[in-house]
């Protein structure tokens, strides 16, 4: 079970989140033992004060550039470095989308190494969302390219913000673009045990859930 519990990013990003549910979330997440709990930017000192105070090696993950990925660098790179400040272990950055459609790849690729840069200097880990269902494949392949060149850490599926989550098929691409030089993260509409496996044959290396309770509770159920 704690294995199996470390794929998991306990995960709550809705605008409504209030901090009891927050503290909820955070909580659940130490029990579960999950690999890391994400959460918008304004909540990573509490998190990160539970976290510490509880014990846990629970990573807290903040989203950057969320959910569109259109704000300029400096914009980004400001929200990556308050969050470094409160103490996030790991990032996950919305790749500029709009330009990556645009083949400005040059753009995404300086945008990325200098937020790279930030975590690394922190000891953080950068996760780039690159959206997946807005991609066709060749711009998800070459999207992965990118992240790699620029020295992210993690691809990863999807905001859920933008009318589609994980597939097997990104999830496939994505892995066998990056192969082992990055880990590939699943996100958005994973919400079950079946899904949940689905994506780790895929390729993915860790998978962001709001469901993770429940899986895992199904995973015990099922071992």
């Amino acid at each position: 079970m704690e294995k199996f519990s470390k794929y998991f990013d306990h995960t709550l990003l809705k605008p409504d989140a209030t901090p009891q549910d927050i503290l909820k979330v955070v909580s659940e997440a130490a029990v579960l033992e999950a690999a890391a709990v994400c959460v918008n930017g304004c909540h990573v000192r509490s998190v990160r004060r539970f976290i510490d105070a509880s014990g846990s090696d629970v990573k807290v993950a903040a989203v950057a550039g969320f959910p569109l990925g259109a704000m300029s660098t400096n914009a980004k790179a400001y929200e990556v470095q308050l969050a470094l400040e409160d103490g996030a272990d790991e990032i996950d950055l919305v790749m500029n989308i709009g330009q990556a459609k645009a083949g400005n790849w040059a753009y995404v690729e300086d945008e990325v190494y200098t937020i790279a840069e930030m975590c690394h200097e922190s000891g953080a880990v950068l996760k780039l969302i690159i959206e997946t269902c807005l991609l066709t494949d060749e711009e998800i392949v070459r999207a992965c390219e990118s992240a790699r060149n620029a020295g992210a850490d993690f691809v990863k599926t999807s905001t859920g913000f933008s009318g589609g989550g994980a597939s097997v098929h990104a999830v496939e691409l994505m892995k066998k673009t990056v192969d082992d030089d990055l880990k590939v993260k699943a996100s958005g509409g994973i919400r079950t045990l079946a899904d949940a496996r689905a994506m780790i044959d895929a390729g993915a290396d860790r998978l962001g859930c709001s469901a993770t309770a429940s899986i895992l509770a199904e995973y015990a159920q099922n071992k």
